[in-house]
Parts: C-alpha cells; sequence; structure tokens
C-alpha cells in the first residue's frame, strides 16, 4: 500500500514540484503537489486534500492556511519542513532537505494535527 503524499509550498513552482519530481517513480508512495496561493501553477483543492493521506507542509504558513480554508472538515494529517522558500527548482540543497523529511514520513508515519 502506497502512502498518499500532497506536498505543498506556496506557488507551487520550486519546493513541491522538487518533492513530486523526486519520489514520481519510488514504489512506496504516491505524491502530488500544490501550491496555497490563488496564483500557483496548481492551487489546493478540495480533491486534493481527500485523496491525501499525509501533507508535506514547506512552512508553518502553509498549514494555518490550509486550516482556514479547508478546517471545518477533517484533514489528514500535516507534518510542517520549515523549508524556507529561498530554492531554486531541483535544487541540491532542496532535494537534501526534502529527502530528510519525505524519508521520516516514510519511515515514522508520524500523524501531526
Amino acid at each position: 500500500v502506497k502512502l498518499r503524499l500532497l506536498a505543498l509550498c506556496s506557488k507551487n513552482q520550486w519546493r513541491s514540484p522538487t518533492a513530486e519530481v523526486m519520489y514520481r517513480q519510488d514504489p512506496r508512495v504516491e505524491v502530488r503537489s500544490a501550491g496555497t496561493s490563488a496564483k500557483a501553477a496548481h492551487t489546493v483543492s478540495q480533491k486534493d486534500i481527500e485523496w491525501a493521506e499525509i501533507i508535506l507542509c514547506m512552512e508553518p504558513k502553509h498549514a494555518r492556511m490550509l486550516k482556514q480554508r479547508f478546517g471545518g472538515q477533517t484533514l489528514p494529517p500535516i507534518k510542517v519542513a520549515d523549508i524556507p522558500d529561498e530554492y531554486e527548482y531541483r535544487d541540491e540543497e532542496l532535494v537534501e532537505l526534502l529527502r530528510g523529511e519525505i524519508e521520516d514520513l516514510l519511515t515514522n508515519k508520524p500523524i501531526q494535527r
């Protein structure tokens, strides 16, 4: 059984798409990415929330926004990575930070609400 992971950043431009492409072929996980901004390449939707088993937010503000927008319903567990918006797509340091966060999720599957 694959873990359904939703990676979330602001504009779905650098951080969350990097996570998605990194784990696209991983047999342990299904991954999607989205953004919280109305200007995101793909803005997080109700369908994304319903699909996800866990949400990896890049910053605390993304978790807050999710709770504001979708808080009237049961949300999947949310993990905040604290990865600032200072990396380009597939930046080496970003890849290492994301790998650490996602491998931790795949190993431990922590439940944080």
